[in-house]
């Protein structure tokens, strides 16, 4: 009679989890921002075919970074999901939290039952007509959700990428600067001897929901319209008269 090897439960999803952060890992990363104009994706992709960053509904994008074939399979559930709520309702019904929740539940679900998890990160971002307003859940491997304040990086390296994001985003900031700071923060990791690297157009997929457009609000940027935006030079924060030398050097004076 063979001897059956027991493992604990806790020891069981142990290796789940780091089987699945493995993999996810592995893939290149991507950005979500809000901005003024609304919401911003940029994901590093050299596949044109194959995108990380697609539409759910009229406010509403997704993002993911791992496996392809599991992250597409969710996303078109979720448009599936998402047209059968709008048409059986209203399109107002159709919202990123009840998106998010579903998306919980099938990952939490195949972590736990099935053998293999799914090797996916994916982010449900909804655009609000003011920045405030915008909602991000990040949703991992095993079912967690967590809500992001305006701003989030996924893949191997999302802790290097975020923290330049949490250093310099801010919610006003135009789109053109906000898509310097994503590319910046991508391009913060992964070169040789910890130096920085560039990416070009070709190897990014960037795409916004416009907060300013009426019903479907998701459009992507490409071509020469991408080129001309990560040409033209951010825009700088205004200086804070409070960090002038001159003044500071003034007050000091009259201090003493």
């Amino acid at each position: 009679m063979a001897m059956q090897f027991y493992a604990s439960p806790e020891q069981i999803m142990r290796d789940r989890s780091e089987y699945a952060r493995k993999g996810i890992s592995r893939g290149r990363s991507a950005i979500v921002l809000s901005h003024e104009g609304g919401v911003l994706f940029v994901a590093e992709n050299l596949s044109k075919a194959l995108h990380k960053v697609s539409e759910i509904y009229d406010r509403i994008g997704f993002a993911a970074v791992g496996r392809y074939n599991e992250f597409e399979n969710l996303r078109a559930s979720g448009v599936r999901m998402a047209d059968l709520r709008g048409y059986s309702y209203d399109r107002r019904d159709v919202t990123g939290r009840a998106l998010a929740n579903a998306y919980a539940q099938t990952l939490g679900a195949i972590f736990t039952e099935q053998s293999k998890p799914f090797e996916v990160e994916i982010c449900v971002a909804e655009v609000g007509h003011v920045p405030e307003k915008d909602e991000l859940y990040r949703l991992t491997y095993d079912g967690s959700v967590q809500d992001e304040p305006g701003r989030m990086a996924m893949g191997g390296q999302a802790e290097s990428i975020g923290a330049v994001l949490r250093d310099r985003h801010r919610r006003d900031m135009p789109l053109p600067e906000a898509l310097h700071l994503a590319v910046e923060a991508l391009c913060s990791v992964g070169g040789e001897n910890g130096n920085p690297r560039s990416l070009a157009a070709d190897q990014l997929e960037v795409a916004v929901l416009d907060r300013r457009r009426r019903g479907r609000t998701f459009r992507r940027i490409v071509g020469n319209a991408l080129t001309s935006l990560l040409e033209k030079p951010a825009a700088k924060p205004e200086a804070d008269p409070s960090a002038d030398p001159t003044t500071q050097s003034d007050l000091g004076s009259a201090q003493q």
